[in-house]
């Protein structure tokens, strides 16, 4: 007996969504804006001045704005949000994909040196007090939704990272601050549980973005050979295809997601 295959199209969840994905004119965030675009949401681009955002929209057209930020001011994330609901008049996702990190020991034995508190300072401003800042200021803007039938009316995804779990050597300030994101995610869904706000974190592997493709041949050849399958660096669209996954899927509330290729993070 001959089987015949119907393909079927999948349902278009995010057609008529506002998104604001802070980072979004490089590496992860980037990677969203162009997914959530060609899956026919409206995308605000966040991201600081200096970045490729304004190139973007001119790229990507009128379905984006771009509003330069700075994660970790009130001002710059307050005047998103009126701009936000000025151009588009509702917000339904946040993608919290803006991070930086540093690297440095405890202590270098060799140059008599402690690891800097400016920089632990710096890492943990961006990666926690940014995150934090655009959820507690973005929260009011998607409470105005209409809540669906589920009593639904916004998403919140974060970015945290493997590194949460098993840090390496040098990473003690961007484990922390990772670390940190993945324990505000129960909280937070806890918090916005009454109000139909659902939060949930994804915690990235090694992924292909211009940070790593800044290194040398021979460490990103290395890179590449950690990950158990497939053994390669992610792309940047596979991160956005769970970010789409989390918006679709009602179900995902609360939860750490990895997303790796089964790495585990040697010393």
């Amino acid at each position: 007996m001959l089987f015949r295959t119907f393909h079927i199209p999948p349902l278009a969840f995010l057609i008529g969504l506002v998104a604001l994905v802070t980072g979004g004119a490089s590496g992860l965030g980037l990677g969203v804006v162009r997914r959530f675009v060609k899956e026919g949401a409206k995308v605000v681009i966040a991201d600081l001045p200096r970045s490729k955002g304004s190139q973007l929209t001119e790229e990507l057209g009128s379905s984006t704005i771009f509003t330069p930020m700075d994660v970790t001011s009130e001002q710059n994330v307050t005047a998103a949000m009126e701009e936000i609901e000025k151009k588009f008049k509702q917000l339904n996702v946040i993608v919290n994909a803006a991070g930086i990190a540093v690297a440095h020991k405890i202590y270098n034995f060799n140059s008599k040196e402690a690891h800097r508190l400016e920089d632990f300072t710096k890492v943990f401003n961006v990666n926690v007090m940014g995150t934090f800042n655009v959820i507690r200021l973005g929260v009011p803007l998607i409470y105005k939704n209409e809540p669906d039938e589920d009593g639904q009316r916004g998403v919140i995804i974060n970015t945290s990272s493997v590194a949460a779990f098993e840090g390496q050597i040098g990473q003690v300030a961007y484990s922390a601050s990772k670390g940190a994101i993945v324990g505000m995610t129960l909280p937070l869904a806890r918090d916005l549980a009454k109000p139909g706000i659902r939060v949930v974190t994804i915690a990235p592997g090694i992924f292909d973005t211009p940070l790593l493709g800044s290194l040398p041949e021979k460490v990103y050849a290395y890179l590449k050979k950690t990950v158990p399958f497939p053994a390669r660096l992610g792309n940047p669209d596979e991160f956005a295809q769970l970010t789409q996954h989390i918006v679709e899927n009602k179900y995902l509330n609360g939860e750490v997601i990895r997303l790796d290729g089964a790495l585990r993070m040697q010393p």
